[in-house]
C-alpha cells in the first residue's frame, strides 16, 4: 500500500514538471491575414517581374536574330558589288581596245596608228588603276628586295653590281601600301672570272 502511494506520488511529480516545462516554453507567433497578404503581394511582384524580363529578352532576342540577318544579307551584298566602281573604269579601256581592233579588221595597214591607240589604252587603264591606289613597282637597277621581288634565275653580269635586279620579267605592283604582286626579276651576278681565267691558260 504504501509502494503504491510513493509511486502514485512520482507521477504527480513528474506531470507537474511537465505541466511547468510547458508554461515556460516559448509560444509561437501566429501568422496574421495581413502578414498572408504582404507575401501574395511579393510573390505576385516577382512573378510579374519575371515575366516582363522574359518578354523583354525574348525581343532582344528577336532584334539580335534580324539584325545578324541583316548584317549577313549586306555582308554578301558588299561582296558582289565592291568592285562595281572599278569595273566600270576598266569598262572604258575594253571599249577603246575593241575599237582598235575594229579598226585592224576593216583592212587598214595603219600599225603605227594601231600602236598608238593601244598606247593610249594602256595610259588610260594606268590611270585608272592609280585612282584606286595601284602603282607599279619600280625593280630595274635596284637592289634585290625578297619582300617585293620574285628572282627567277640569276645572270653574269659586269653592267650591274651584284645582287642587283638585271631583268624585269613581269612588273610587280602595290595596292597602297600592301604588295599587290611582286616582280618578276632576273638578279645579277659577279662574272666568273676563274673560270675565264682557266678557259684563257688553257687556250695557250
Amino acid at each position: 500500500m504504501t509502494g503504491d502511494k510513493k509511486q502514485s506520488n512520482v507521477k504527480a511529480s513528474e506531470t507537474h514538471k511537465n505541466e511547468e516545462l510547458d508554461d515556460i516554453s516559448p509560444a509561437k507567433p501566429e501568422k496574421t491575414s495581413g502578414d498572408e497578404k504582404s507575401l501574395e503581394e511579393q510573390l505576385e511582384a516577382a512573378e510579374t517581374k519575371a515575366d516582363g524580363n522574359y518578354d523583354r529578352f525574348l525581343r532582344v532576342t528577336a532584334e539580335f536574330e534580324n539584325f545578324k540577318k541583316r548584317s549577313q544579307r549586306e555582308i554578301a551584298d558588299y561582296r558582289k558589288f565592291a568592285n562595281e566602281s572599278v569595273i566600270k573604269e576598266i569598262l572604258s579601256t575594253v571599249d577603246n581596245l575593241e575599237r582598235a581592233l575594229s579598226i585592224q579588221k576593216g583592212g587598214t595597214d595603219d600599225f603605227e596608228g594601231l600602236r598608238h591607240g593601244v598606247e593610249m589604252t594602256l595610259t588610260g587603264l594606268m590611270d585608272t588603276l592609280q585612282r584606286f591606289g595601284v602603282s607599279p613597282l619600280k625593280s630595274h637597277g635596284k637592289p634585290f628586295d625578297p619582300n617585293v621581288h620574285q628572282a627567277v634565275s640569276q645572270e653574269e653580269s659586269e653592267q650591274h653590281p651584284e645582287n642587283t635586279v638585271s631583268q624585269e620579267l613581269q612588273k610587280g605592283y602595290m595596292l597602297n601600301d600592301r604588295l599587290l604582286r611582286p616582280s618578276m626579276v632576273v638578279v645579277s651576278k659577279k662574272p666568273d672570272t676563274k673560270g675565264e681565267l682557266e678557259e684563257k691558260e688553257t687556250v695557250q
